[in-house]
């Protein structure tokens, strides 16, 4: 029999005498079974006392800050002690191999049980080598680009010692004004847990290798739908919908496999999400099955008296651990207040236990127990991280991210002949700002700018002029002097405008989502040149560009590209990439419509008309009187530098009985010049049903790449399955009835052709 090499630490020499006892499973394999694993947790679990339990519980930042400062706010090299006394089960948002190691050294040597640490970051979009937001790679609709970005982040951030990262959010949203929009993949349930799971897979990959690091689905529940669209603040919802709609994707993403879950900040049907017992034990542990690690969201443990669900912090850790969150990030609640709970009856030792046993399952799955010091490799870290291959992966998805809105003008792709360009904005030599708002360990000198990339495609016989013109905070509308000065100078005005880092994610909602400052003034004075002009727009949400509509200027949704923003960018610019990206959330022509998504209700007055009565005229349907209900771009909206023709969707079967499938076929044509990828979408609506059903639900999708000229014909199959929704006495099911599938190239198509259900 051969074993592996072993540390010689406490928890490590258990497992060896295990291993050496001879115990196999009844198929003489590997003896590294689930009885094995239980075996060697059960023992270490019968050796720890009272407060070492508590402290495996207890999990604490390192030295970047992602929330509030607390009580366990200090350097890392304070926590040794700590460490010592078996007092934290963790550290999170600290990195370095070298340093990483000393931290296992001081877990595995020097405390009294040698249980080696989770060491957790937020990895939310690439750790040194930065890719997209989230949102812009949802953007992609390439599952495998979106899997091959979250592997790449892996890859890296486990050289340097991570081994959990608190990604991927799972949350869907309506609301543009919610920051965290950028950290999600949009409005639709059936697009974002098809990219919670392929992320999981790119984190996790067989978690005991050791590239690889515990994913973690966030936030359980409903985080995305906060009344106002400000962040942390109430949500409240029917049960239907928080099934139907938000629910979906966390739960893909632990189909996926994923290891671990985090609670979230919000209240749902008046209770906080870190002491829902639906949430936890209802939904999440008899209905899904998940036997992983609950971890709370940063102190919101401790936020549950602040919502007023409790008291004090004793309060607060008692329902926590008893309704089933397992670990305690940042209040010091398990630590401080769970050892008395226990000791005078409120808590019972078997919830700790529970609790503990997860804690070193995650542990043990992450082969710690085998090699504590296998996350943080110097060697990896000094070849890995930023490797050609691994930003070759973020330009590739980069690229794929990039959404043409509008080209009206056919100014792109723009010709390398042209001779003088004038770039303007305040990103056009920006580099911080690219990385985006969850880039915590990526760093500017790495990025490249979108002046550097336009320089370096567009060659040395095209004069690249710079103007910064505004900035993203003031009114200041001085700059527009040289800007108007070079853009007179050159052939075509290339515009980087958006929104700052800090504007999107955590803690950025906006109430105004239209470009900020005074960048809008900043677009219209280079309208008013008279010279052709392309807007690069770089953003963390759906903006309100109405004001670029019907005008000339070409349009493309930038996102937040990350390390190779510049190469990304210039690619699509001069057509070395034809654009492949789809909307993954409708953007509003006014702030004032959000909430907007395309699967909504029709209404008992739906309104058809077009916008024109007079004003003077009263409509009783459901309308604005000062904008059209529609999204100014829908969802699953792109263009490409080609064009693509739907001929008439099949069906080979009128009526289907519930155990019967229906296959829907369109033939798609590239009628333009150029290849180019189409992302071919499968729609479908329940005319009638005993609650109302949306006009339309994403069922499907393929994207495909066509020649010029070419043709292909794409099918669906279509089950019962897809058909299926929680009918009006909660039961889950399809309904007979008539059914339209639409198959185009967005959710606003009318493509489709009937069939039944009988």
């Amino acid at each position: 029999m051969n074993y592996k090499k072993y540390t010689l630490h406490p928890g490590g020499l258990l497992l060896l005498l295990i291993l050496c006892s001879g115990q196999r499973t009844p198929e003489n394999k590997n003896p590294l079974t689930v009885s094995a694993k239980d075996e060697f947790i059960e023992s270490l679990l019968s050796k720890m006392t009272l407060e070492e339990k508590c402290g495996q519980l207890n999990f604490v930042v390192g030295s970047i800050l992602t929330g509030p400062a607390a009580t366990a706010d200090v350097n890392v090299s304070d926590y040794d002690e700590a460490i010592r006394k078996g007092r934290i089960t963790g550290i999170f948002n600290t990195n370095g191999a070298k340093n990483i190691r000393h931290l296992q050294e001081v877990a595995v040597k020097e405390s009294r049980l040698g249980i080696p640490l989770l060491i957790g970051a937020d990895i939310i979009h690439g750790y040194k080598t930065i890719t997209p937001i989230p949102l812009g790679e949802a953007a992609s609709w390439d599952l495998a680009a979106i899997e091959k970005s979250a592997r790449v982040a892996a890859i890296e951030a486990s050289a340097s010692g991570i081994n959990w990262t608190f990604a991927p959010m799972a949350d869907i949203t309506h609301d543009a004004r919610w920051g965290r929009i950028a950290e999600g993949a949009g409005e639709d349930p059936f697009l974002g847990g098809l990219i919670a799971a392929a992320r999981v897979k790119g984190f996790q990959g067989n978690l005991k290798d050791a590239n690889t690091i515990a994913a973690c689905i966030k936030h359980f529940a409903a985080y995305g739908a906060p009344e106002g669209g400000r962040d942390y603040n109430t949500v409240d919802m029917s049960e239907r919908r928080l099934r139907e709609t938000y629910l979906p994707p966390y739960k893909a993403g632990l189909q996926a496999g994923a290891a671990t879950i985090m609670t979230s900040f919000n209240e749902l049907d008046g209770v906080p999400a870190s002491g829902n017992p639906f949430l936890l034990k209802e939904v999440l542990r008899k209905e899904w099955n998940f036997e992983g690690l609950v971890v709370s969201d940063w102190q919101s443990i401790e936020e549950m008296i602040s919502h007023g669900n409790v008291a004090d912090r004793k309060e607060a850790g008692k329902l926590a651990i008893k309704t089933g969150v397992d670990m305690d990030m940042m209040a010091d609640i398990y630590i401080k207040e769970l050892p008395e709970l226990v000791k005078n009856g409120s808590v019972d030792i078997v919830f700790v236990d529970n609790a503990v046993r997860r804690t070193l399952a995650l542990k043990y799955d992450l082969g710690l127990f085998e090699n504590p010091y296998q996350y943080g490799d110097e060697k990896r870290e000094a070849t890995e991280i930023l490797s050609k291959e691994n930003r070759a992966a973020a330009l590739d998805i980069a690229k794929k991210s990039i959404v043409l809105l509008q080209n009206s003008s056919g100014i792109l792709p723009l010709n390398k002949s042209v001779k003088s360009i004038a770039l303007i904005g305040p990103l056009a030599e920006d580099k911080a700002e690219q990385n985006g708002c969850w880039a915590f360990f990526g760093e500017a000198k790495d990025v490249v700018s979108v002046a550097e990339g336009i320089k370096e495609t567009a060659g040395a016989n095209s004069k690249v002029m710079i103007a910064k013109g505004c900035d993203f905070y003031s009114s200041d509308t001085s700059g527009f002097r040289e800007a108007r000065k070079i853009a007179q100078q050159a052939e075509v005005i290339i515009l980087a405008v958006g929104e700052s880092a800090v504007m999107n994610g955590e803690a950025g909602s906006r109430s105004d989502i239209r470009l900020p400052g005074v960048q809008e003034q900043l677009v219209k004075a280079m309208m008013a040149t008279g010279k052709q002009v392309i807007v690069c727009v770089f953003h963390g949400r759906p903006l309100d560009l109405s004001f670029l509509e019907d005008k000339s200027p070409s349009v493309l949704a930038c996102w937040t590209l990350g390390s190779e923003t510049g190469h990304a960018v210039a690619a699509v610019i001069f057509g070395d990439y034809n654009p492949s990206g789809r909307l993954p959330v409708s953007f509003p022509r006014s702030v004032g419509q959000v909430p907007v998504y395309y699967y909504t209700k029709q209404t008992g007055r739906p309104y058809s008309g077009a916008y024109n009565e007079p004003a003077t005229e009263r409509v009783y349907r459901s309308k604005y009187r000062d904008v059209e209900n529609s999204p100014l771009f829908p969802f699953g909206y792109g263009l490409s530098y080609t064009t693509f023709k739907y001929e008439t969707v099949e069906v080979d079967h009128s009526t289907i009985n519930s155990d019967g499938i229906v296959t829907a076929s369109v033939k798609v044509s590239n009628t333009g010049g150029r290849d180019g990828e189409e992302v071919v979408q499968l729609y479908i609506r329940d005319w009638v049903g005993s609650t109302t059903r949306p006009v339309r639900e994403l069922k499907g999708f393929q994207k495909i790449m066509l020649k010029a000229g070419e043709s292909k014909t794409v099918s669906f199959t279509i089950n019962n399955e897809m058909l299926s929704f929680y009918r009006q006495d909660m039961t889950w099911g399809a309904e007979p009835g008539k059914f339209t599938v639409y198959i185009g190239e967005n959710s606003a198509t009318n493509n489709g052709h009937d069939f039944f259900l009988r």
